[in-house]
């Protein structure tokens, strides 16, 4: 278990063995509830189906955690083998009765999950922020109580902020979290989208990542003069155009420049030659 926990979380792992097993009762399936605090939203159909076929040859090794409620027990702890049970067949399933608070509840939900890797970036995200928000804490102290790193904490609840098509690309493992910390520090939000799609349309890695957002970041300033000319020659192109009834285009460069003008067949240019020479 993860350090740092505080006095609450400890005592439900600290108790001997013995005590626990005394406290180990079976539980009807029909009267478990999920964890509404769960973080984890996706539990994968072949992980559940493997344990299943575990439960079926070897019975449920660990009981789960549970807490009284109105309409029975709300799982705190171990909704995969609740699930693979009630796939099993299962009437019953072994668990242990714990008081505890909503906090707590919450907070001890999350560390299972975080102690098996279970959780995509998004869900560890919005487990964090809705730990902050129910415990009145900063990320700092936090950090300190399930012996996490601040920035680690930061930057999942940050990912959260990104648009839901890019968070997803995170979740199916298109964009790494490197890919999603460089996209925070996109200043222009309209250019996000288009930015993800180059990554993944590129294969960027997160260093090109990071270059990309910095272009975009600090595009290069056209020279007003360049600009000024430019609209100049397109007016005289205009008027070409117009005169000449056909395609004109003025290139210049620094000491000279020249005009091209387009023709569809010999009529056509005799028409031009014929212009020139009046």
């Amino acid at each position: 278990m993860a350090k740092g926990l505080g006095k609450g979380l400890n005592a439900f792992f600290s108790e001997e063995k013995a005590t626990e097993e005394e406290n180990i009762q079976e539980i009807a399936v029909e009267q478990c509830r999920p964890n509404p605090y769960q973080p984890r939203k996706e539990f994968p159909a072949e992980a559940i189906d493997e344990l299943k076929t575990s439960i079926e040859e070897y019975g449920i090794l660990q009981p789960l955690i549970v807490r009284k409620s109105i309409k029975g027990y709300e799982i705190v702890v171990g909704e995969r083998r609740f699930r693979a049970a009630k796939k099993a067949g299962l009437e019953t399933v072994p668990a242990v009765v714990r008081e505890m608070t909503d906090q707590q509840m919450m907070e001890l939900a999350l560390l299972e999950n975080l102690q098996r890797e279970d959780l995509t970036p998004l869900e560890e995200g919005a487990a964090y922020r809705n730990l902050i928000k129910e415990l009145g804490i900063t990320q700092q102290a936090l950090a300190e109580r399930l012996g996490k790193s601040r920035s680690h904490i930061a930057n999942l609840v940050r990912l959260l902020s990104l648009p839901a098509e890019i968070t997803q690309k995170v979740n199916d493992g298109v964009l790494s979290m490197g890919h999603a910390r460089a996209l925070l520090s996109l200043e222009d939000e309209s250019k996000l989208l288009p930015a993800a799609t180059r990554i993944e349309n590129e294969a960027l890695n997160v260093r090109q990542t990071e270059q990309l957002v910095n272009r975009l970041n600090h595009p290069v300033k056209e020279d007003k003069t360049k600009e000024s000319k430019d609209i100049f020659l397109e007016e005289r192109e205009d008027v070409l155009k117009q005169r000449l009834g056909t395609g004109v285009r003025i290139k210049k460069g620094k000491k000279k420049g020249k005009i091209e003008i387009e023709f569809t067949n010999d009529d056509d240019l005799e028409r031009l030659l014929h212009w020139f020479d009046k």
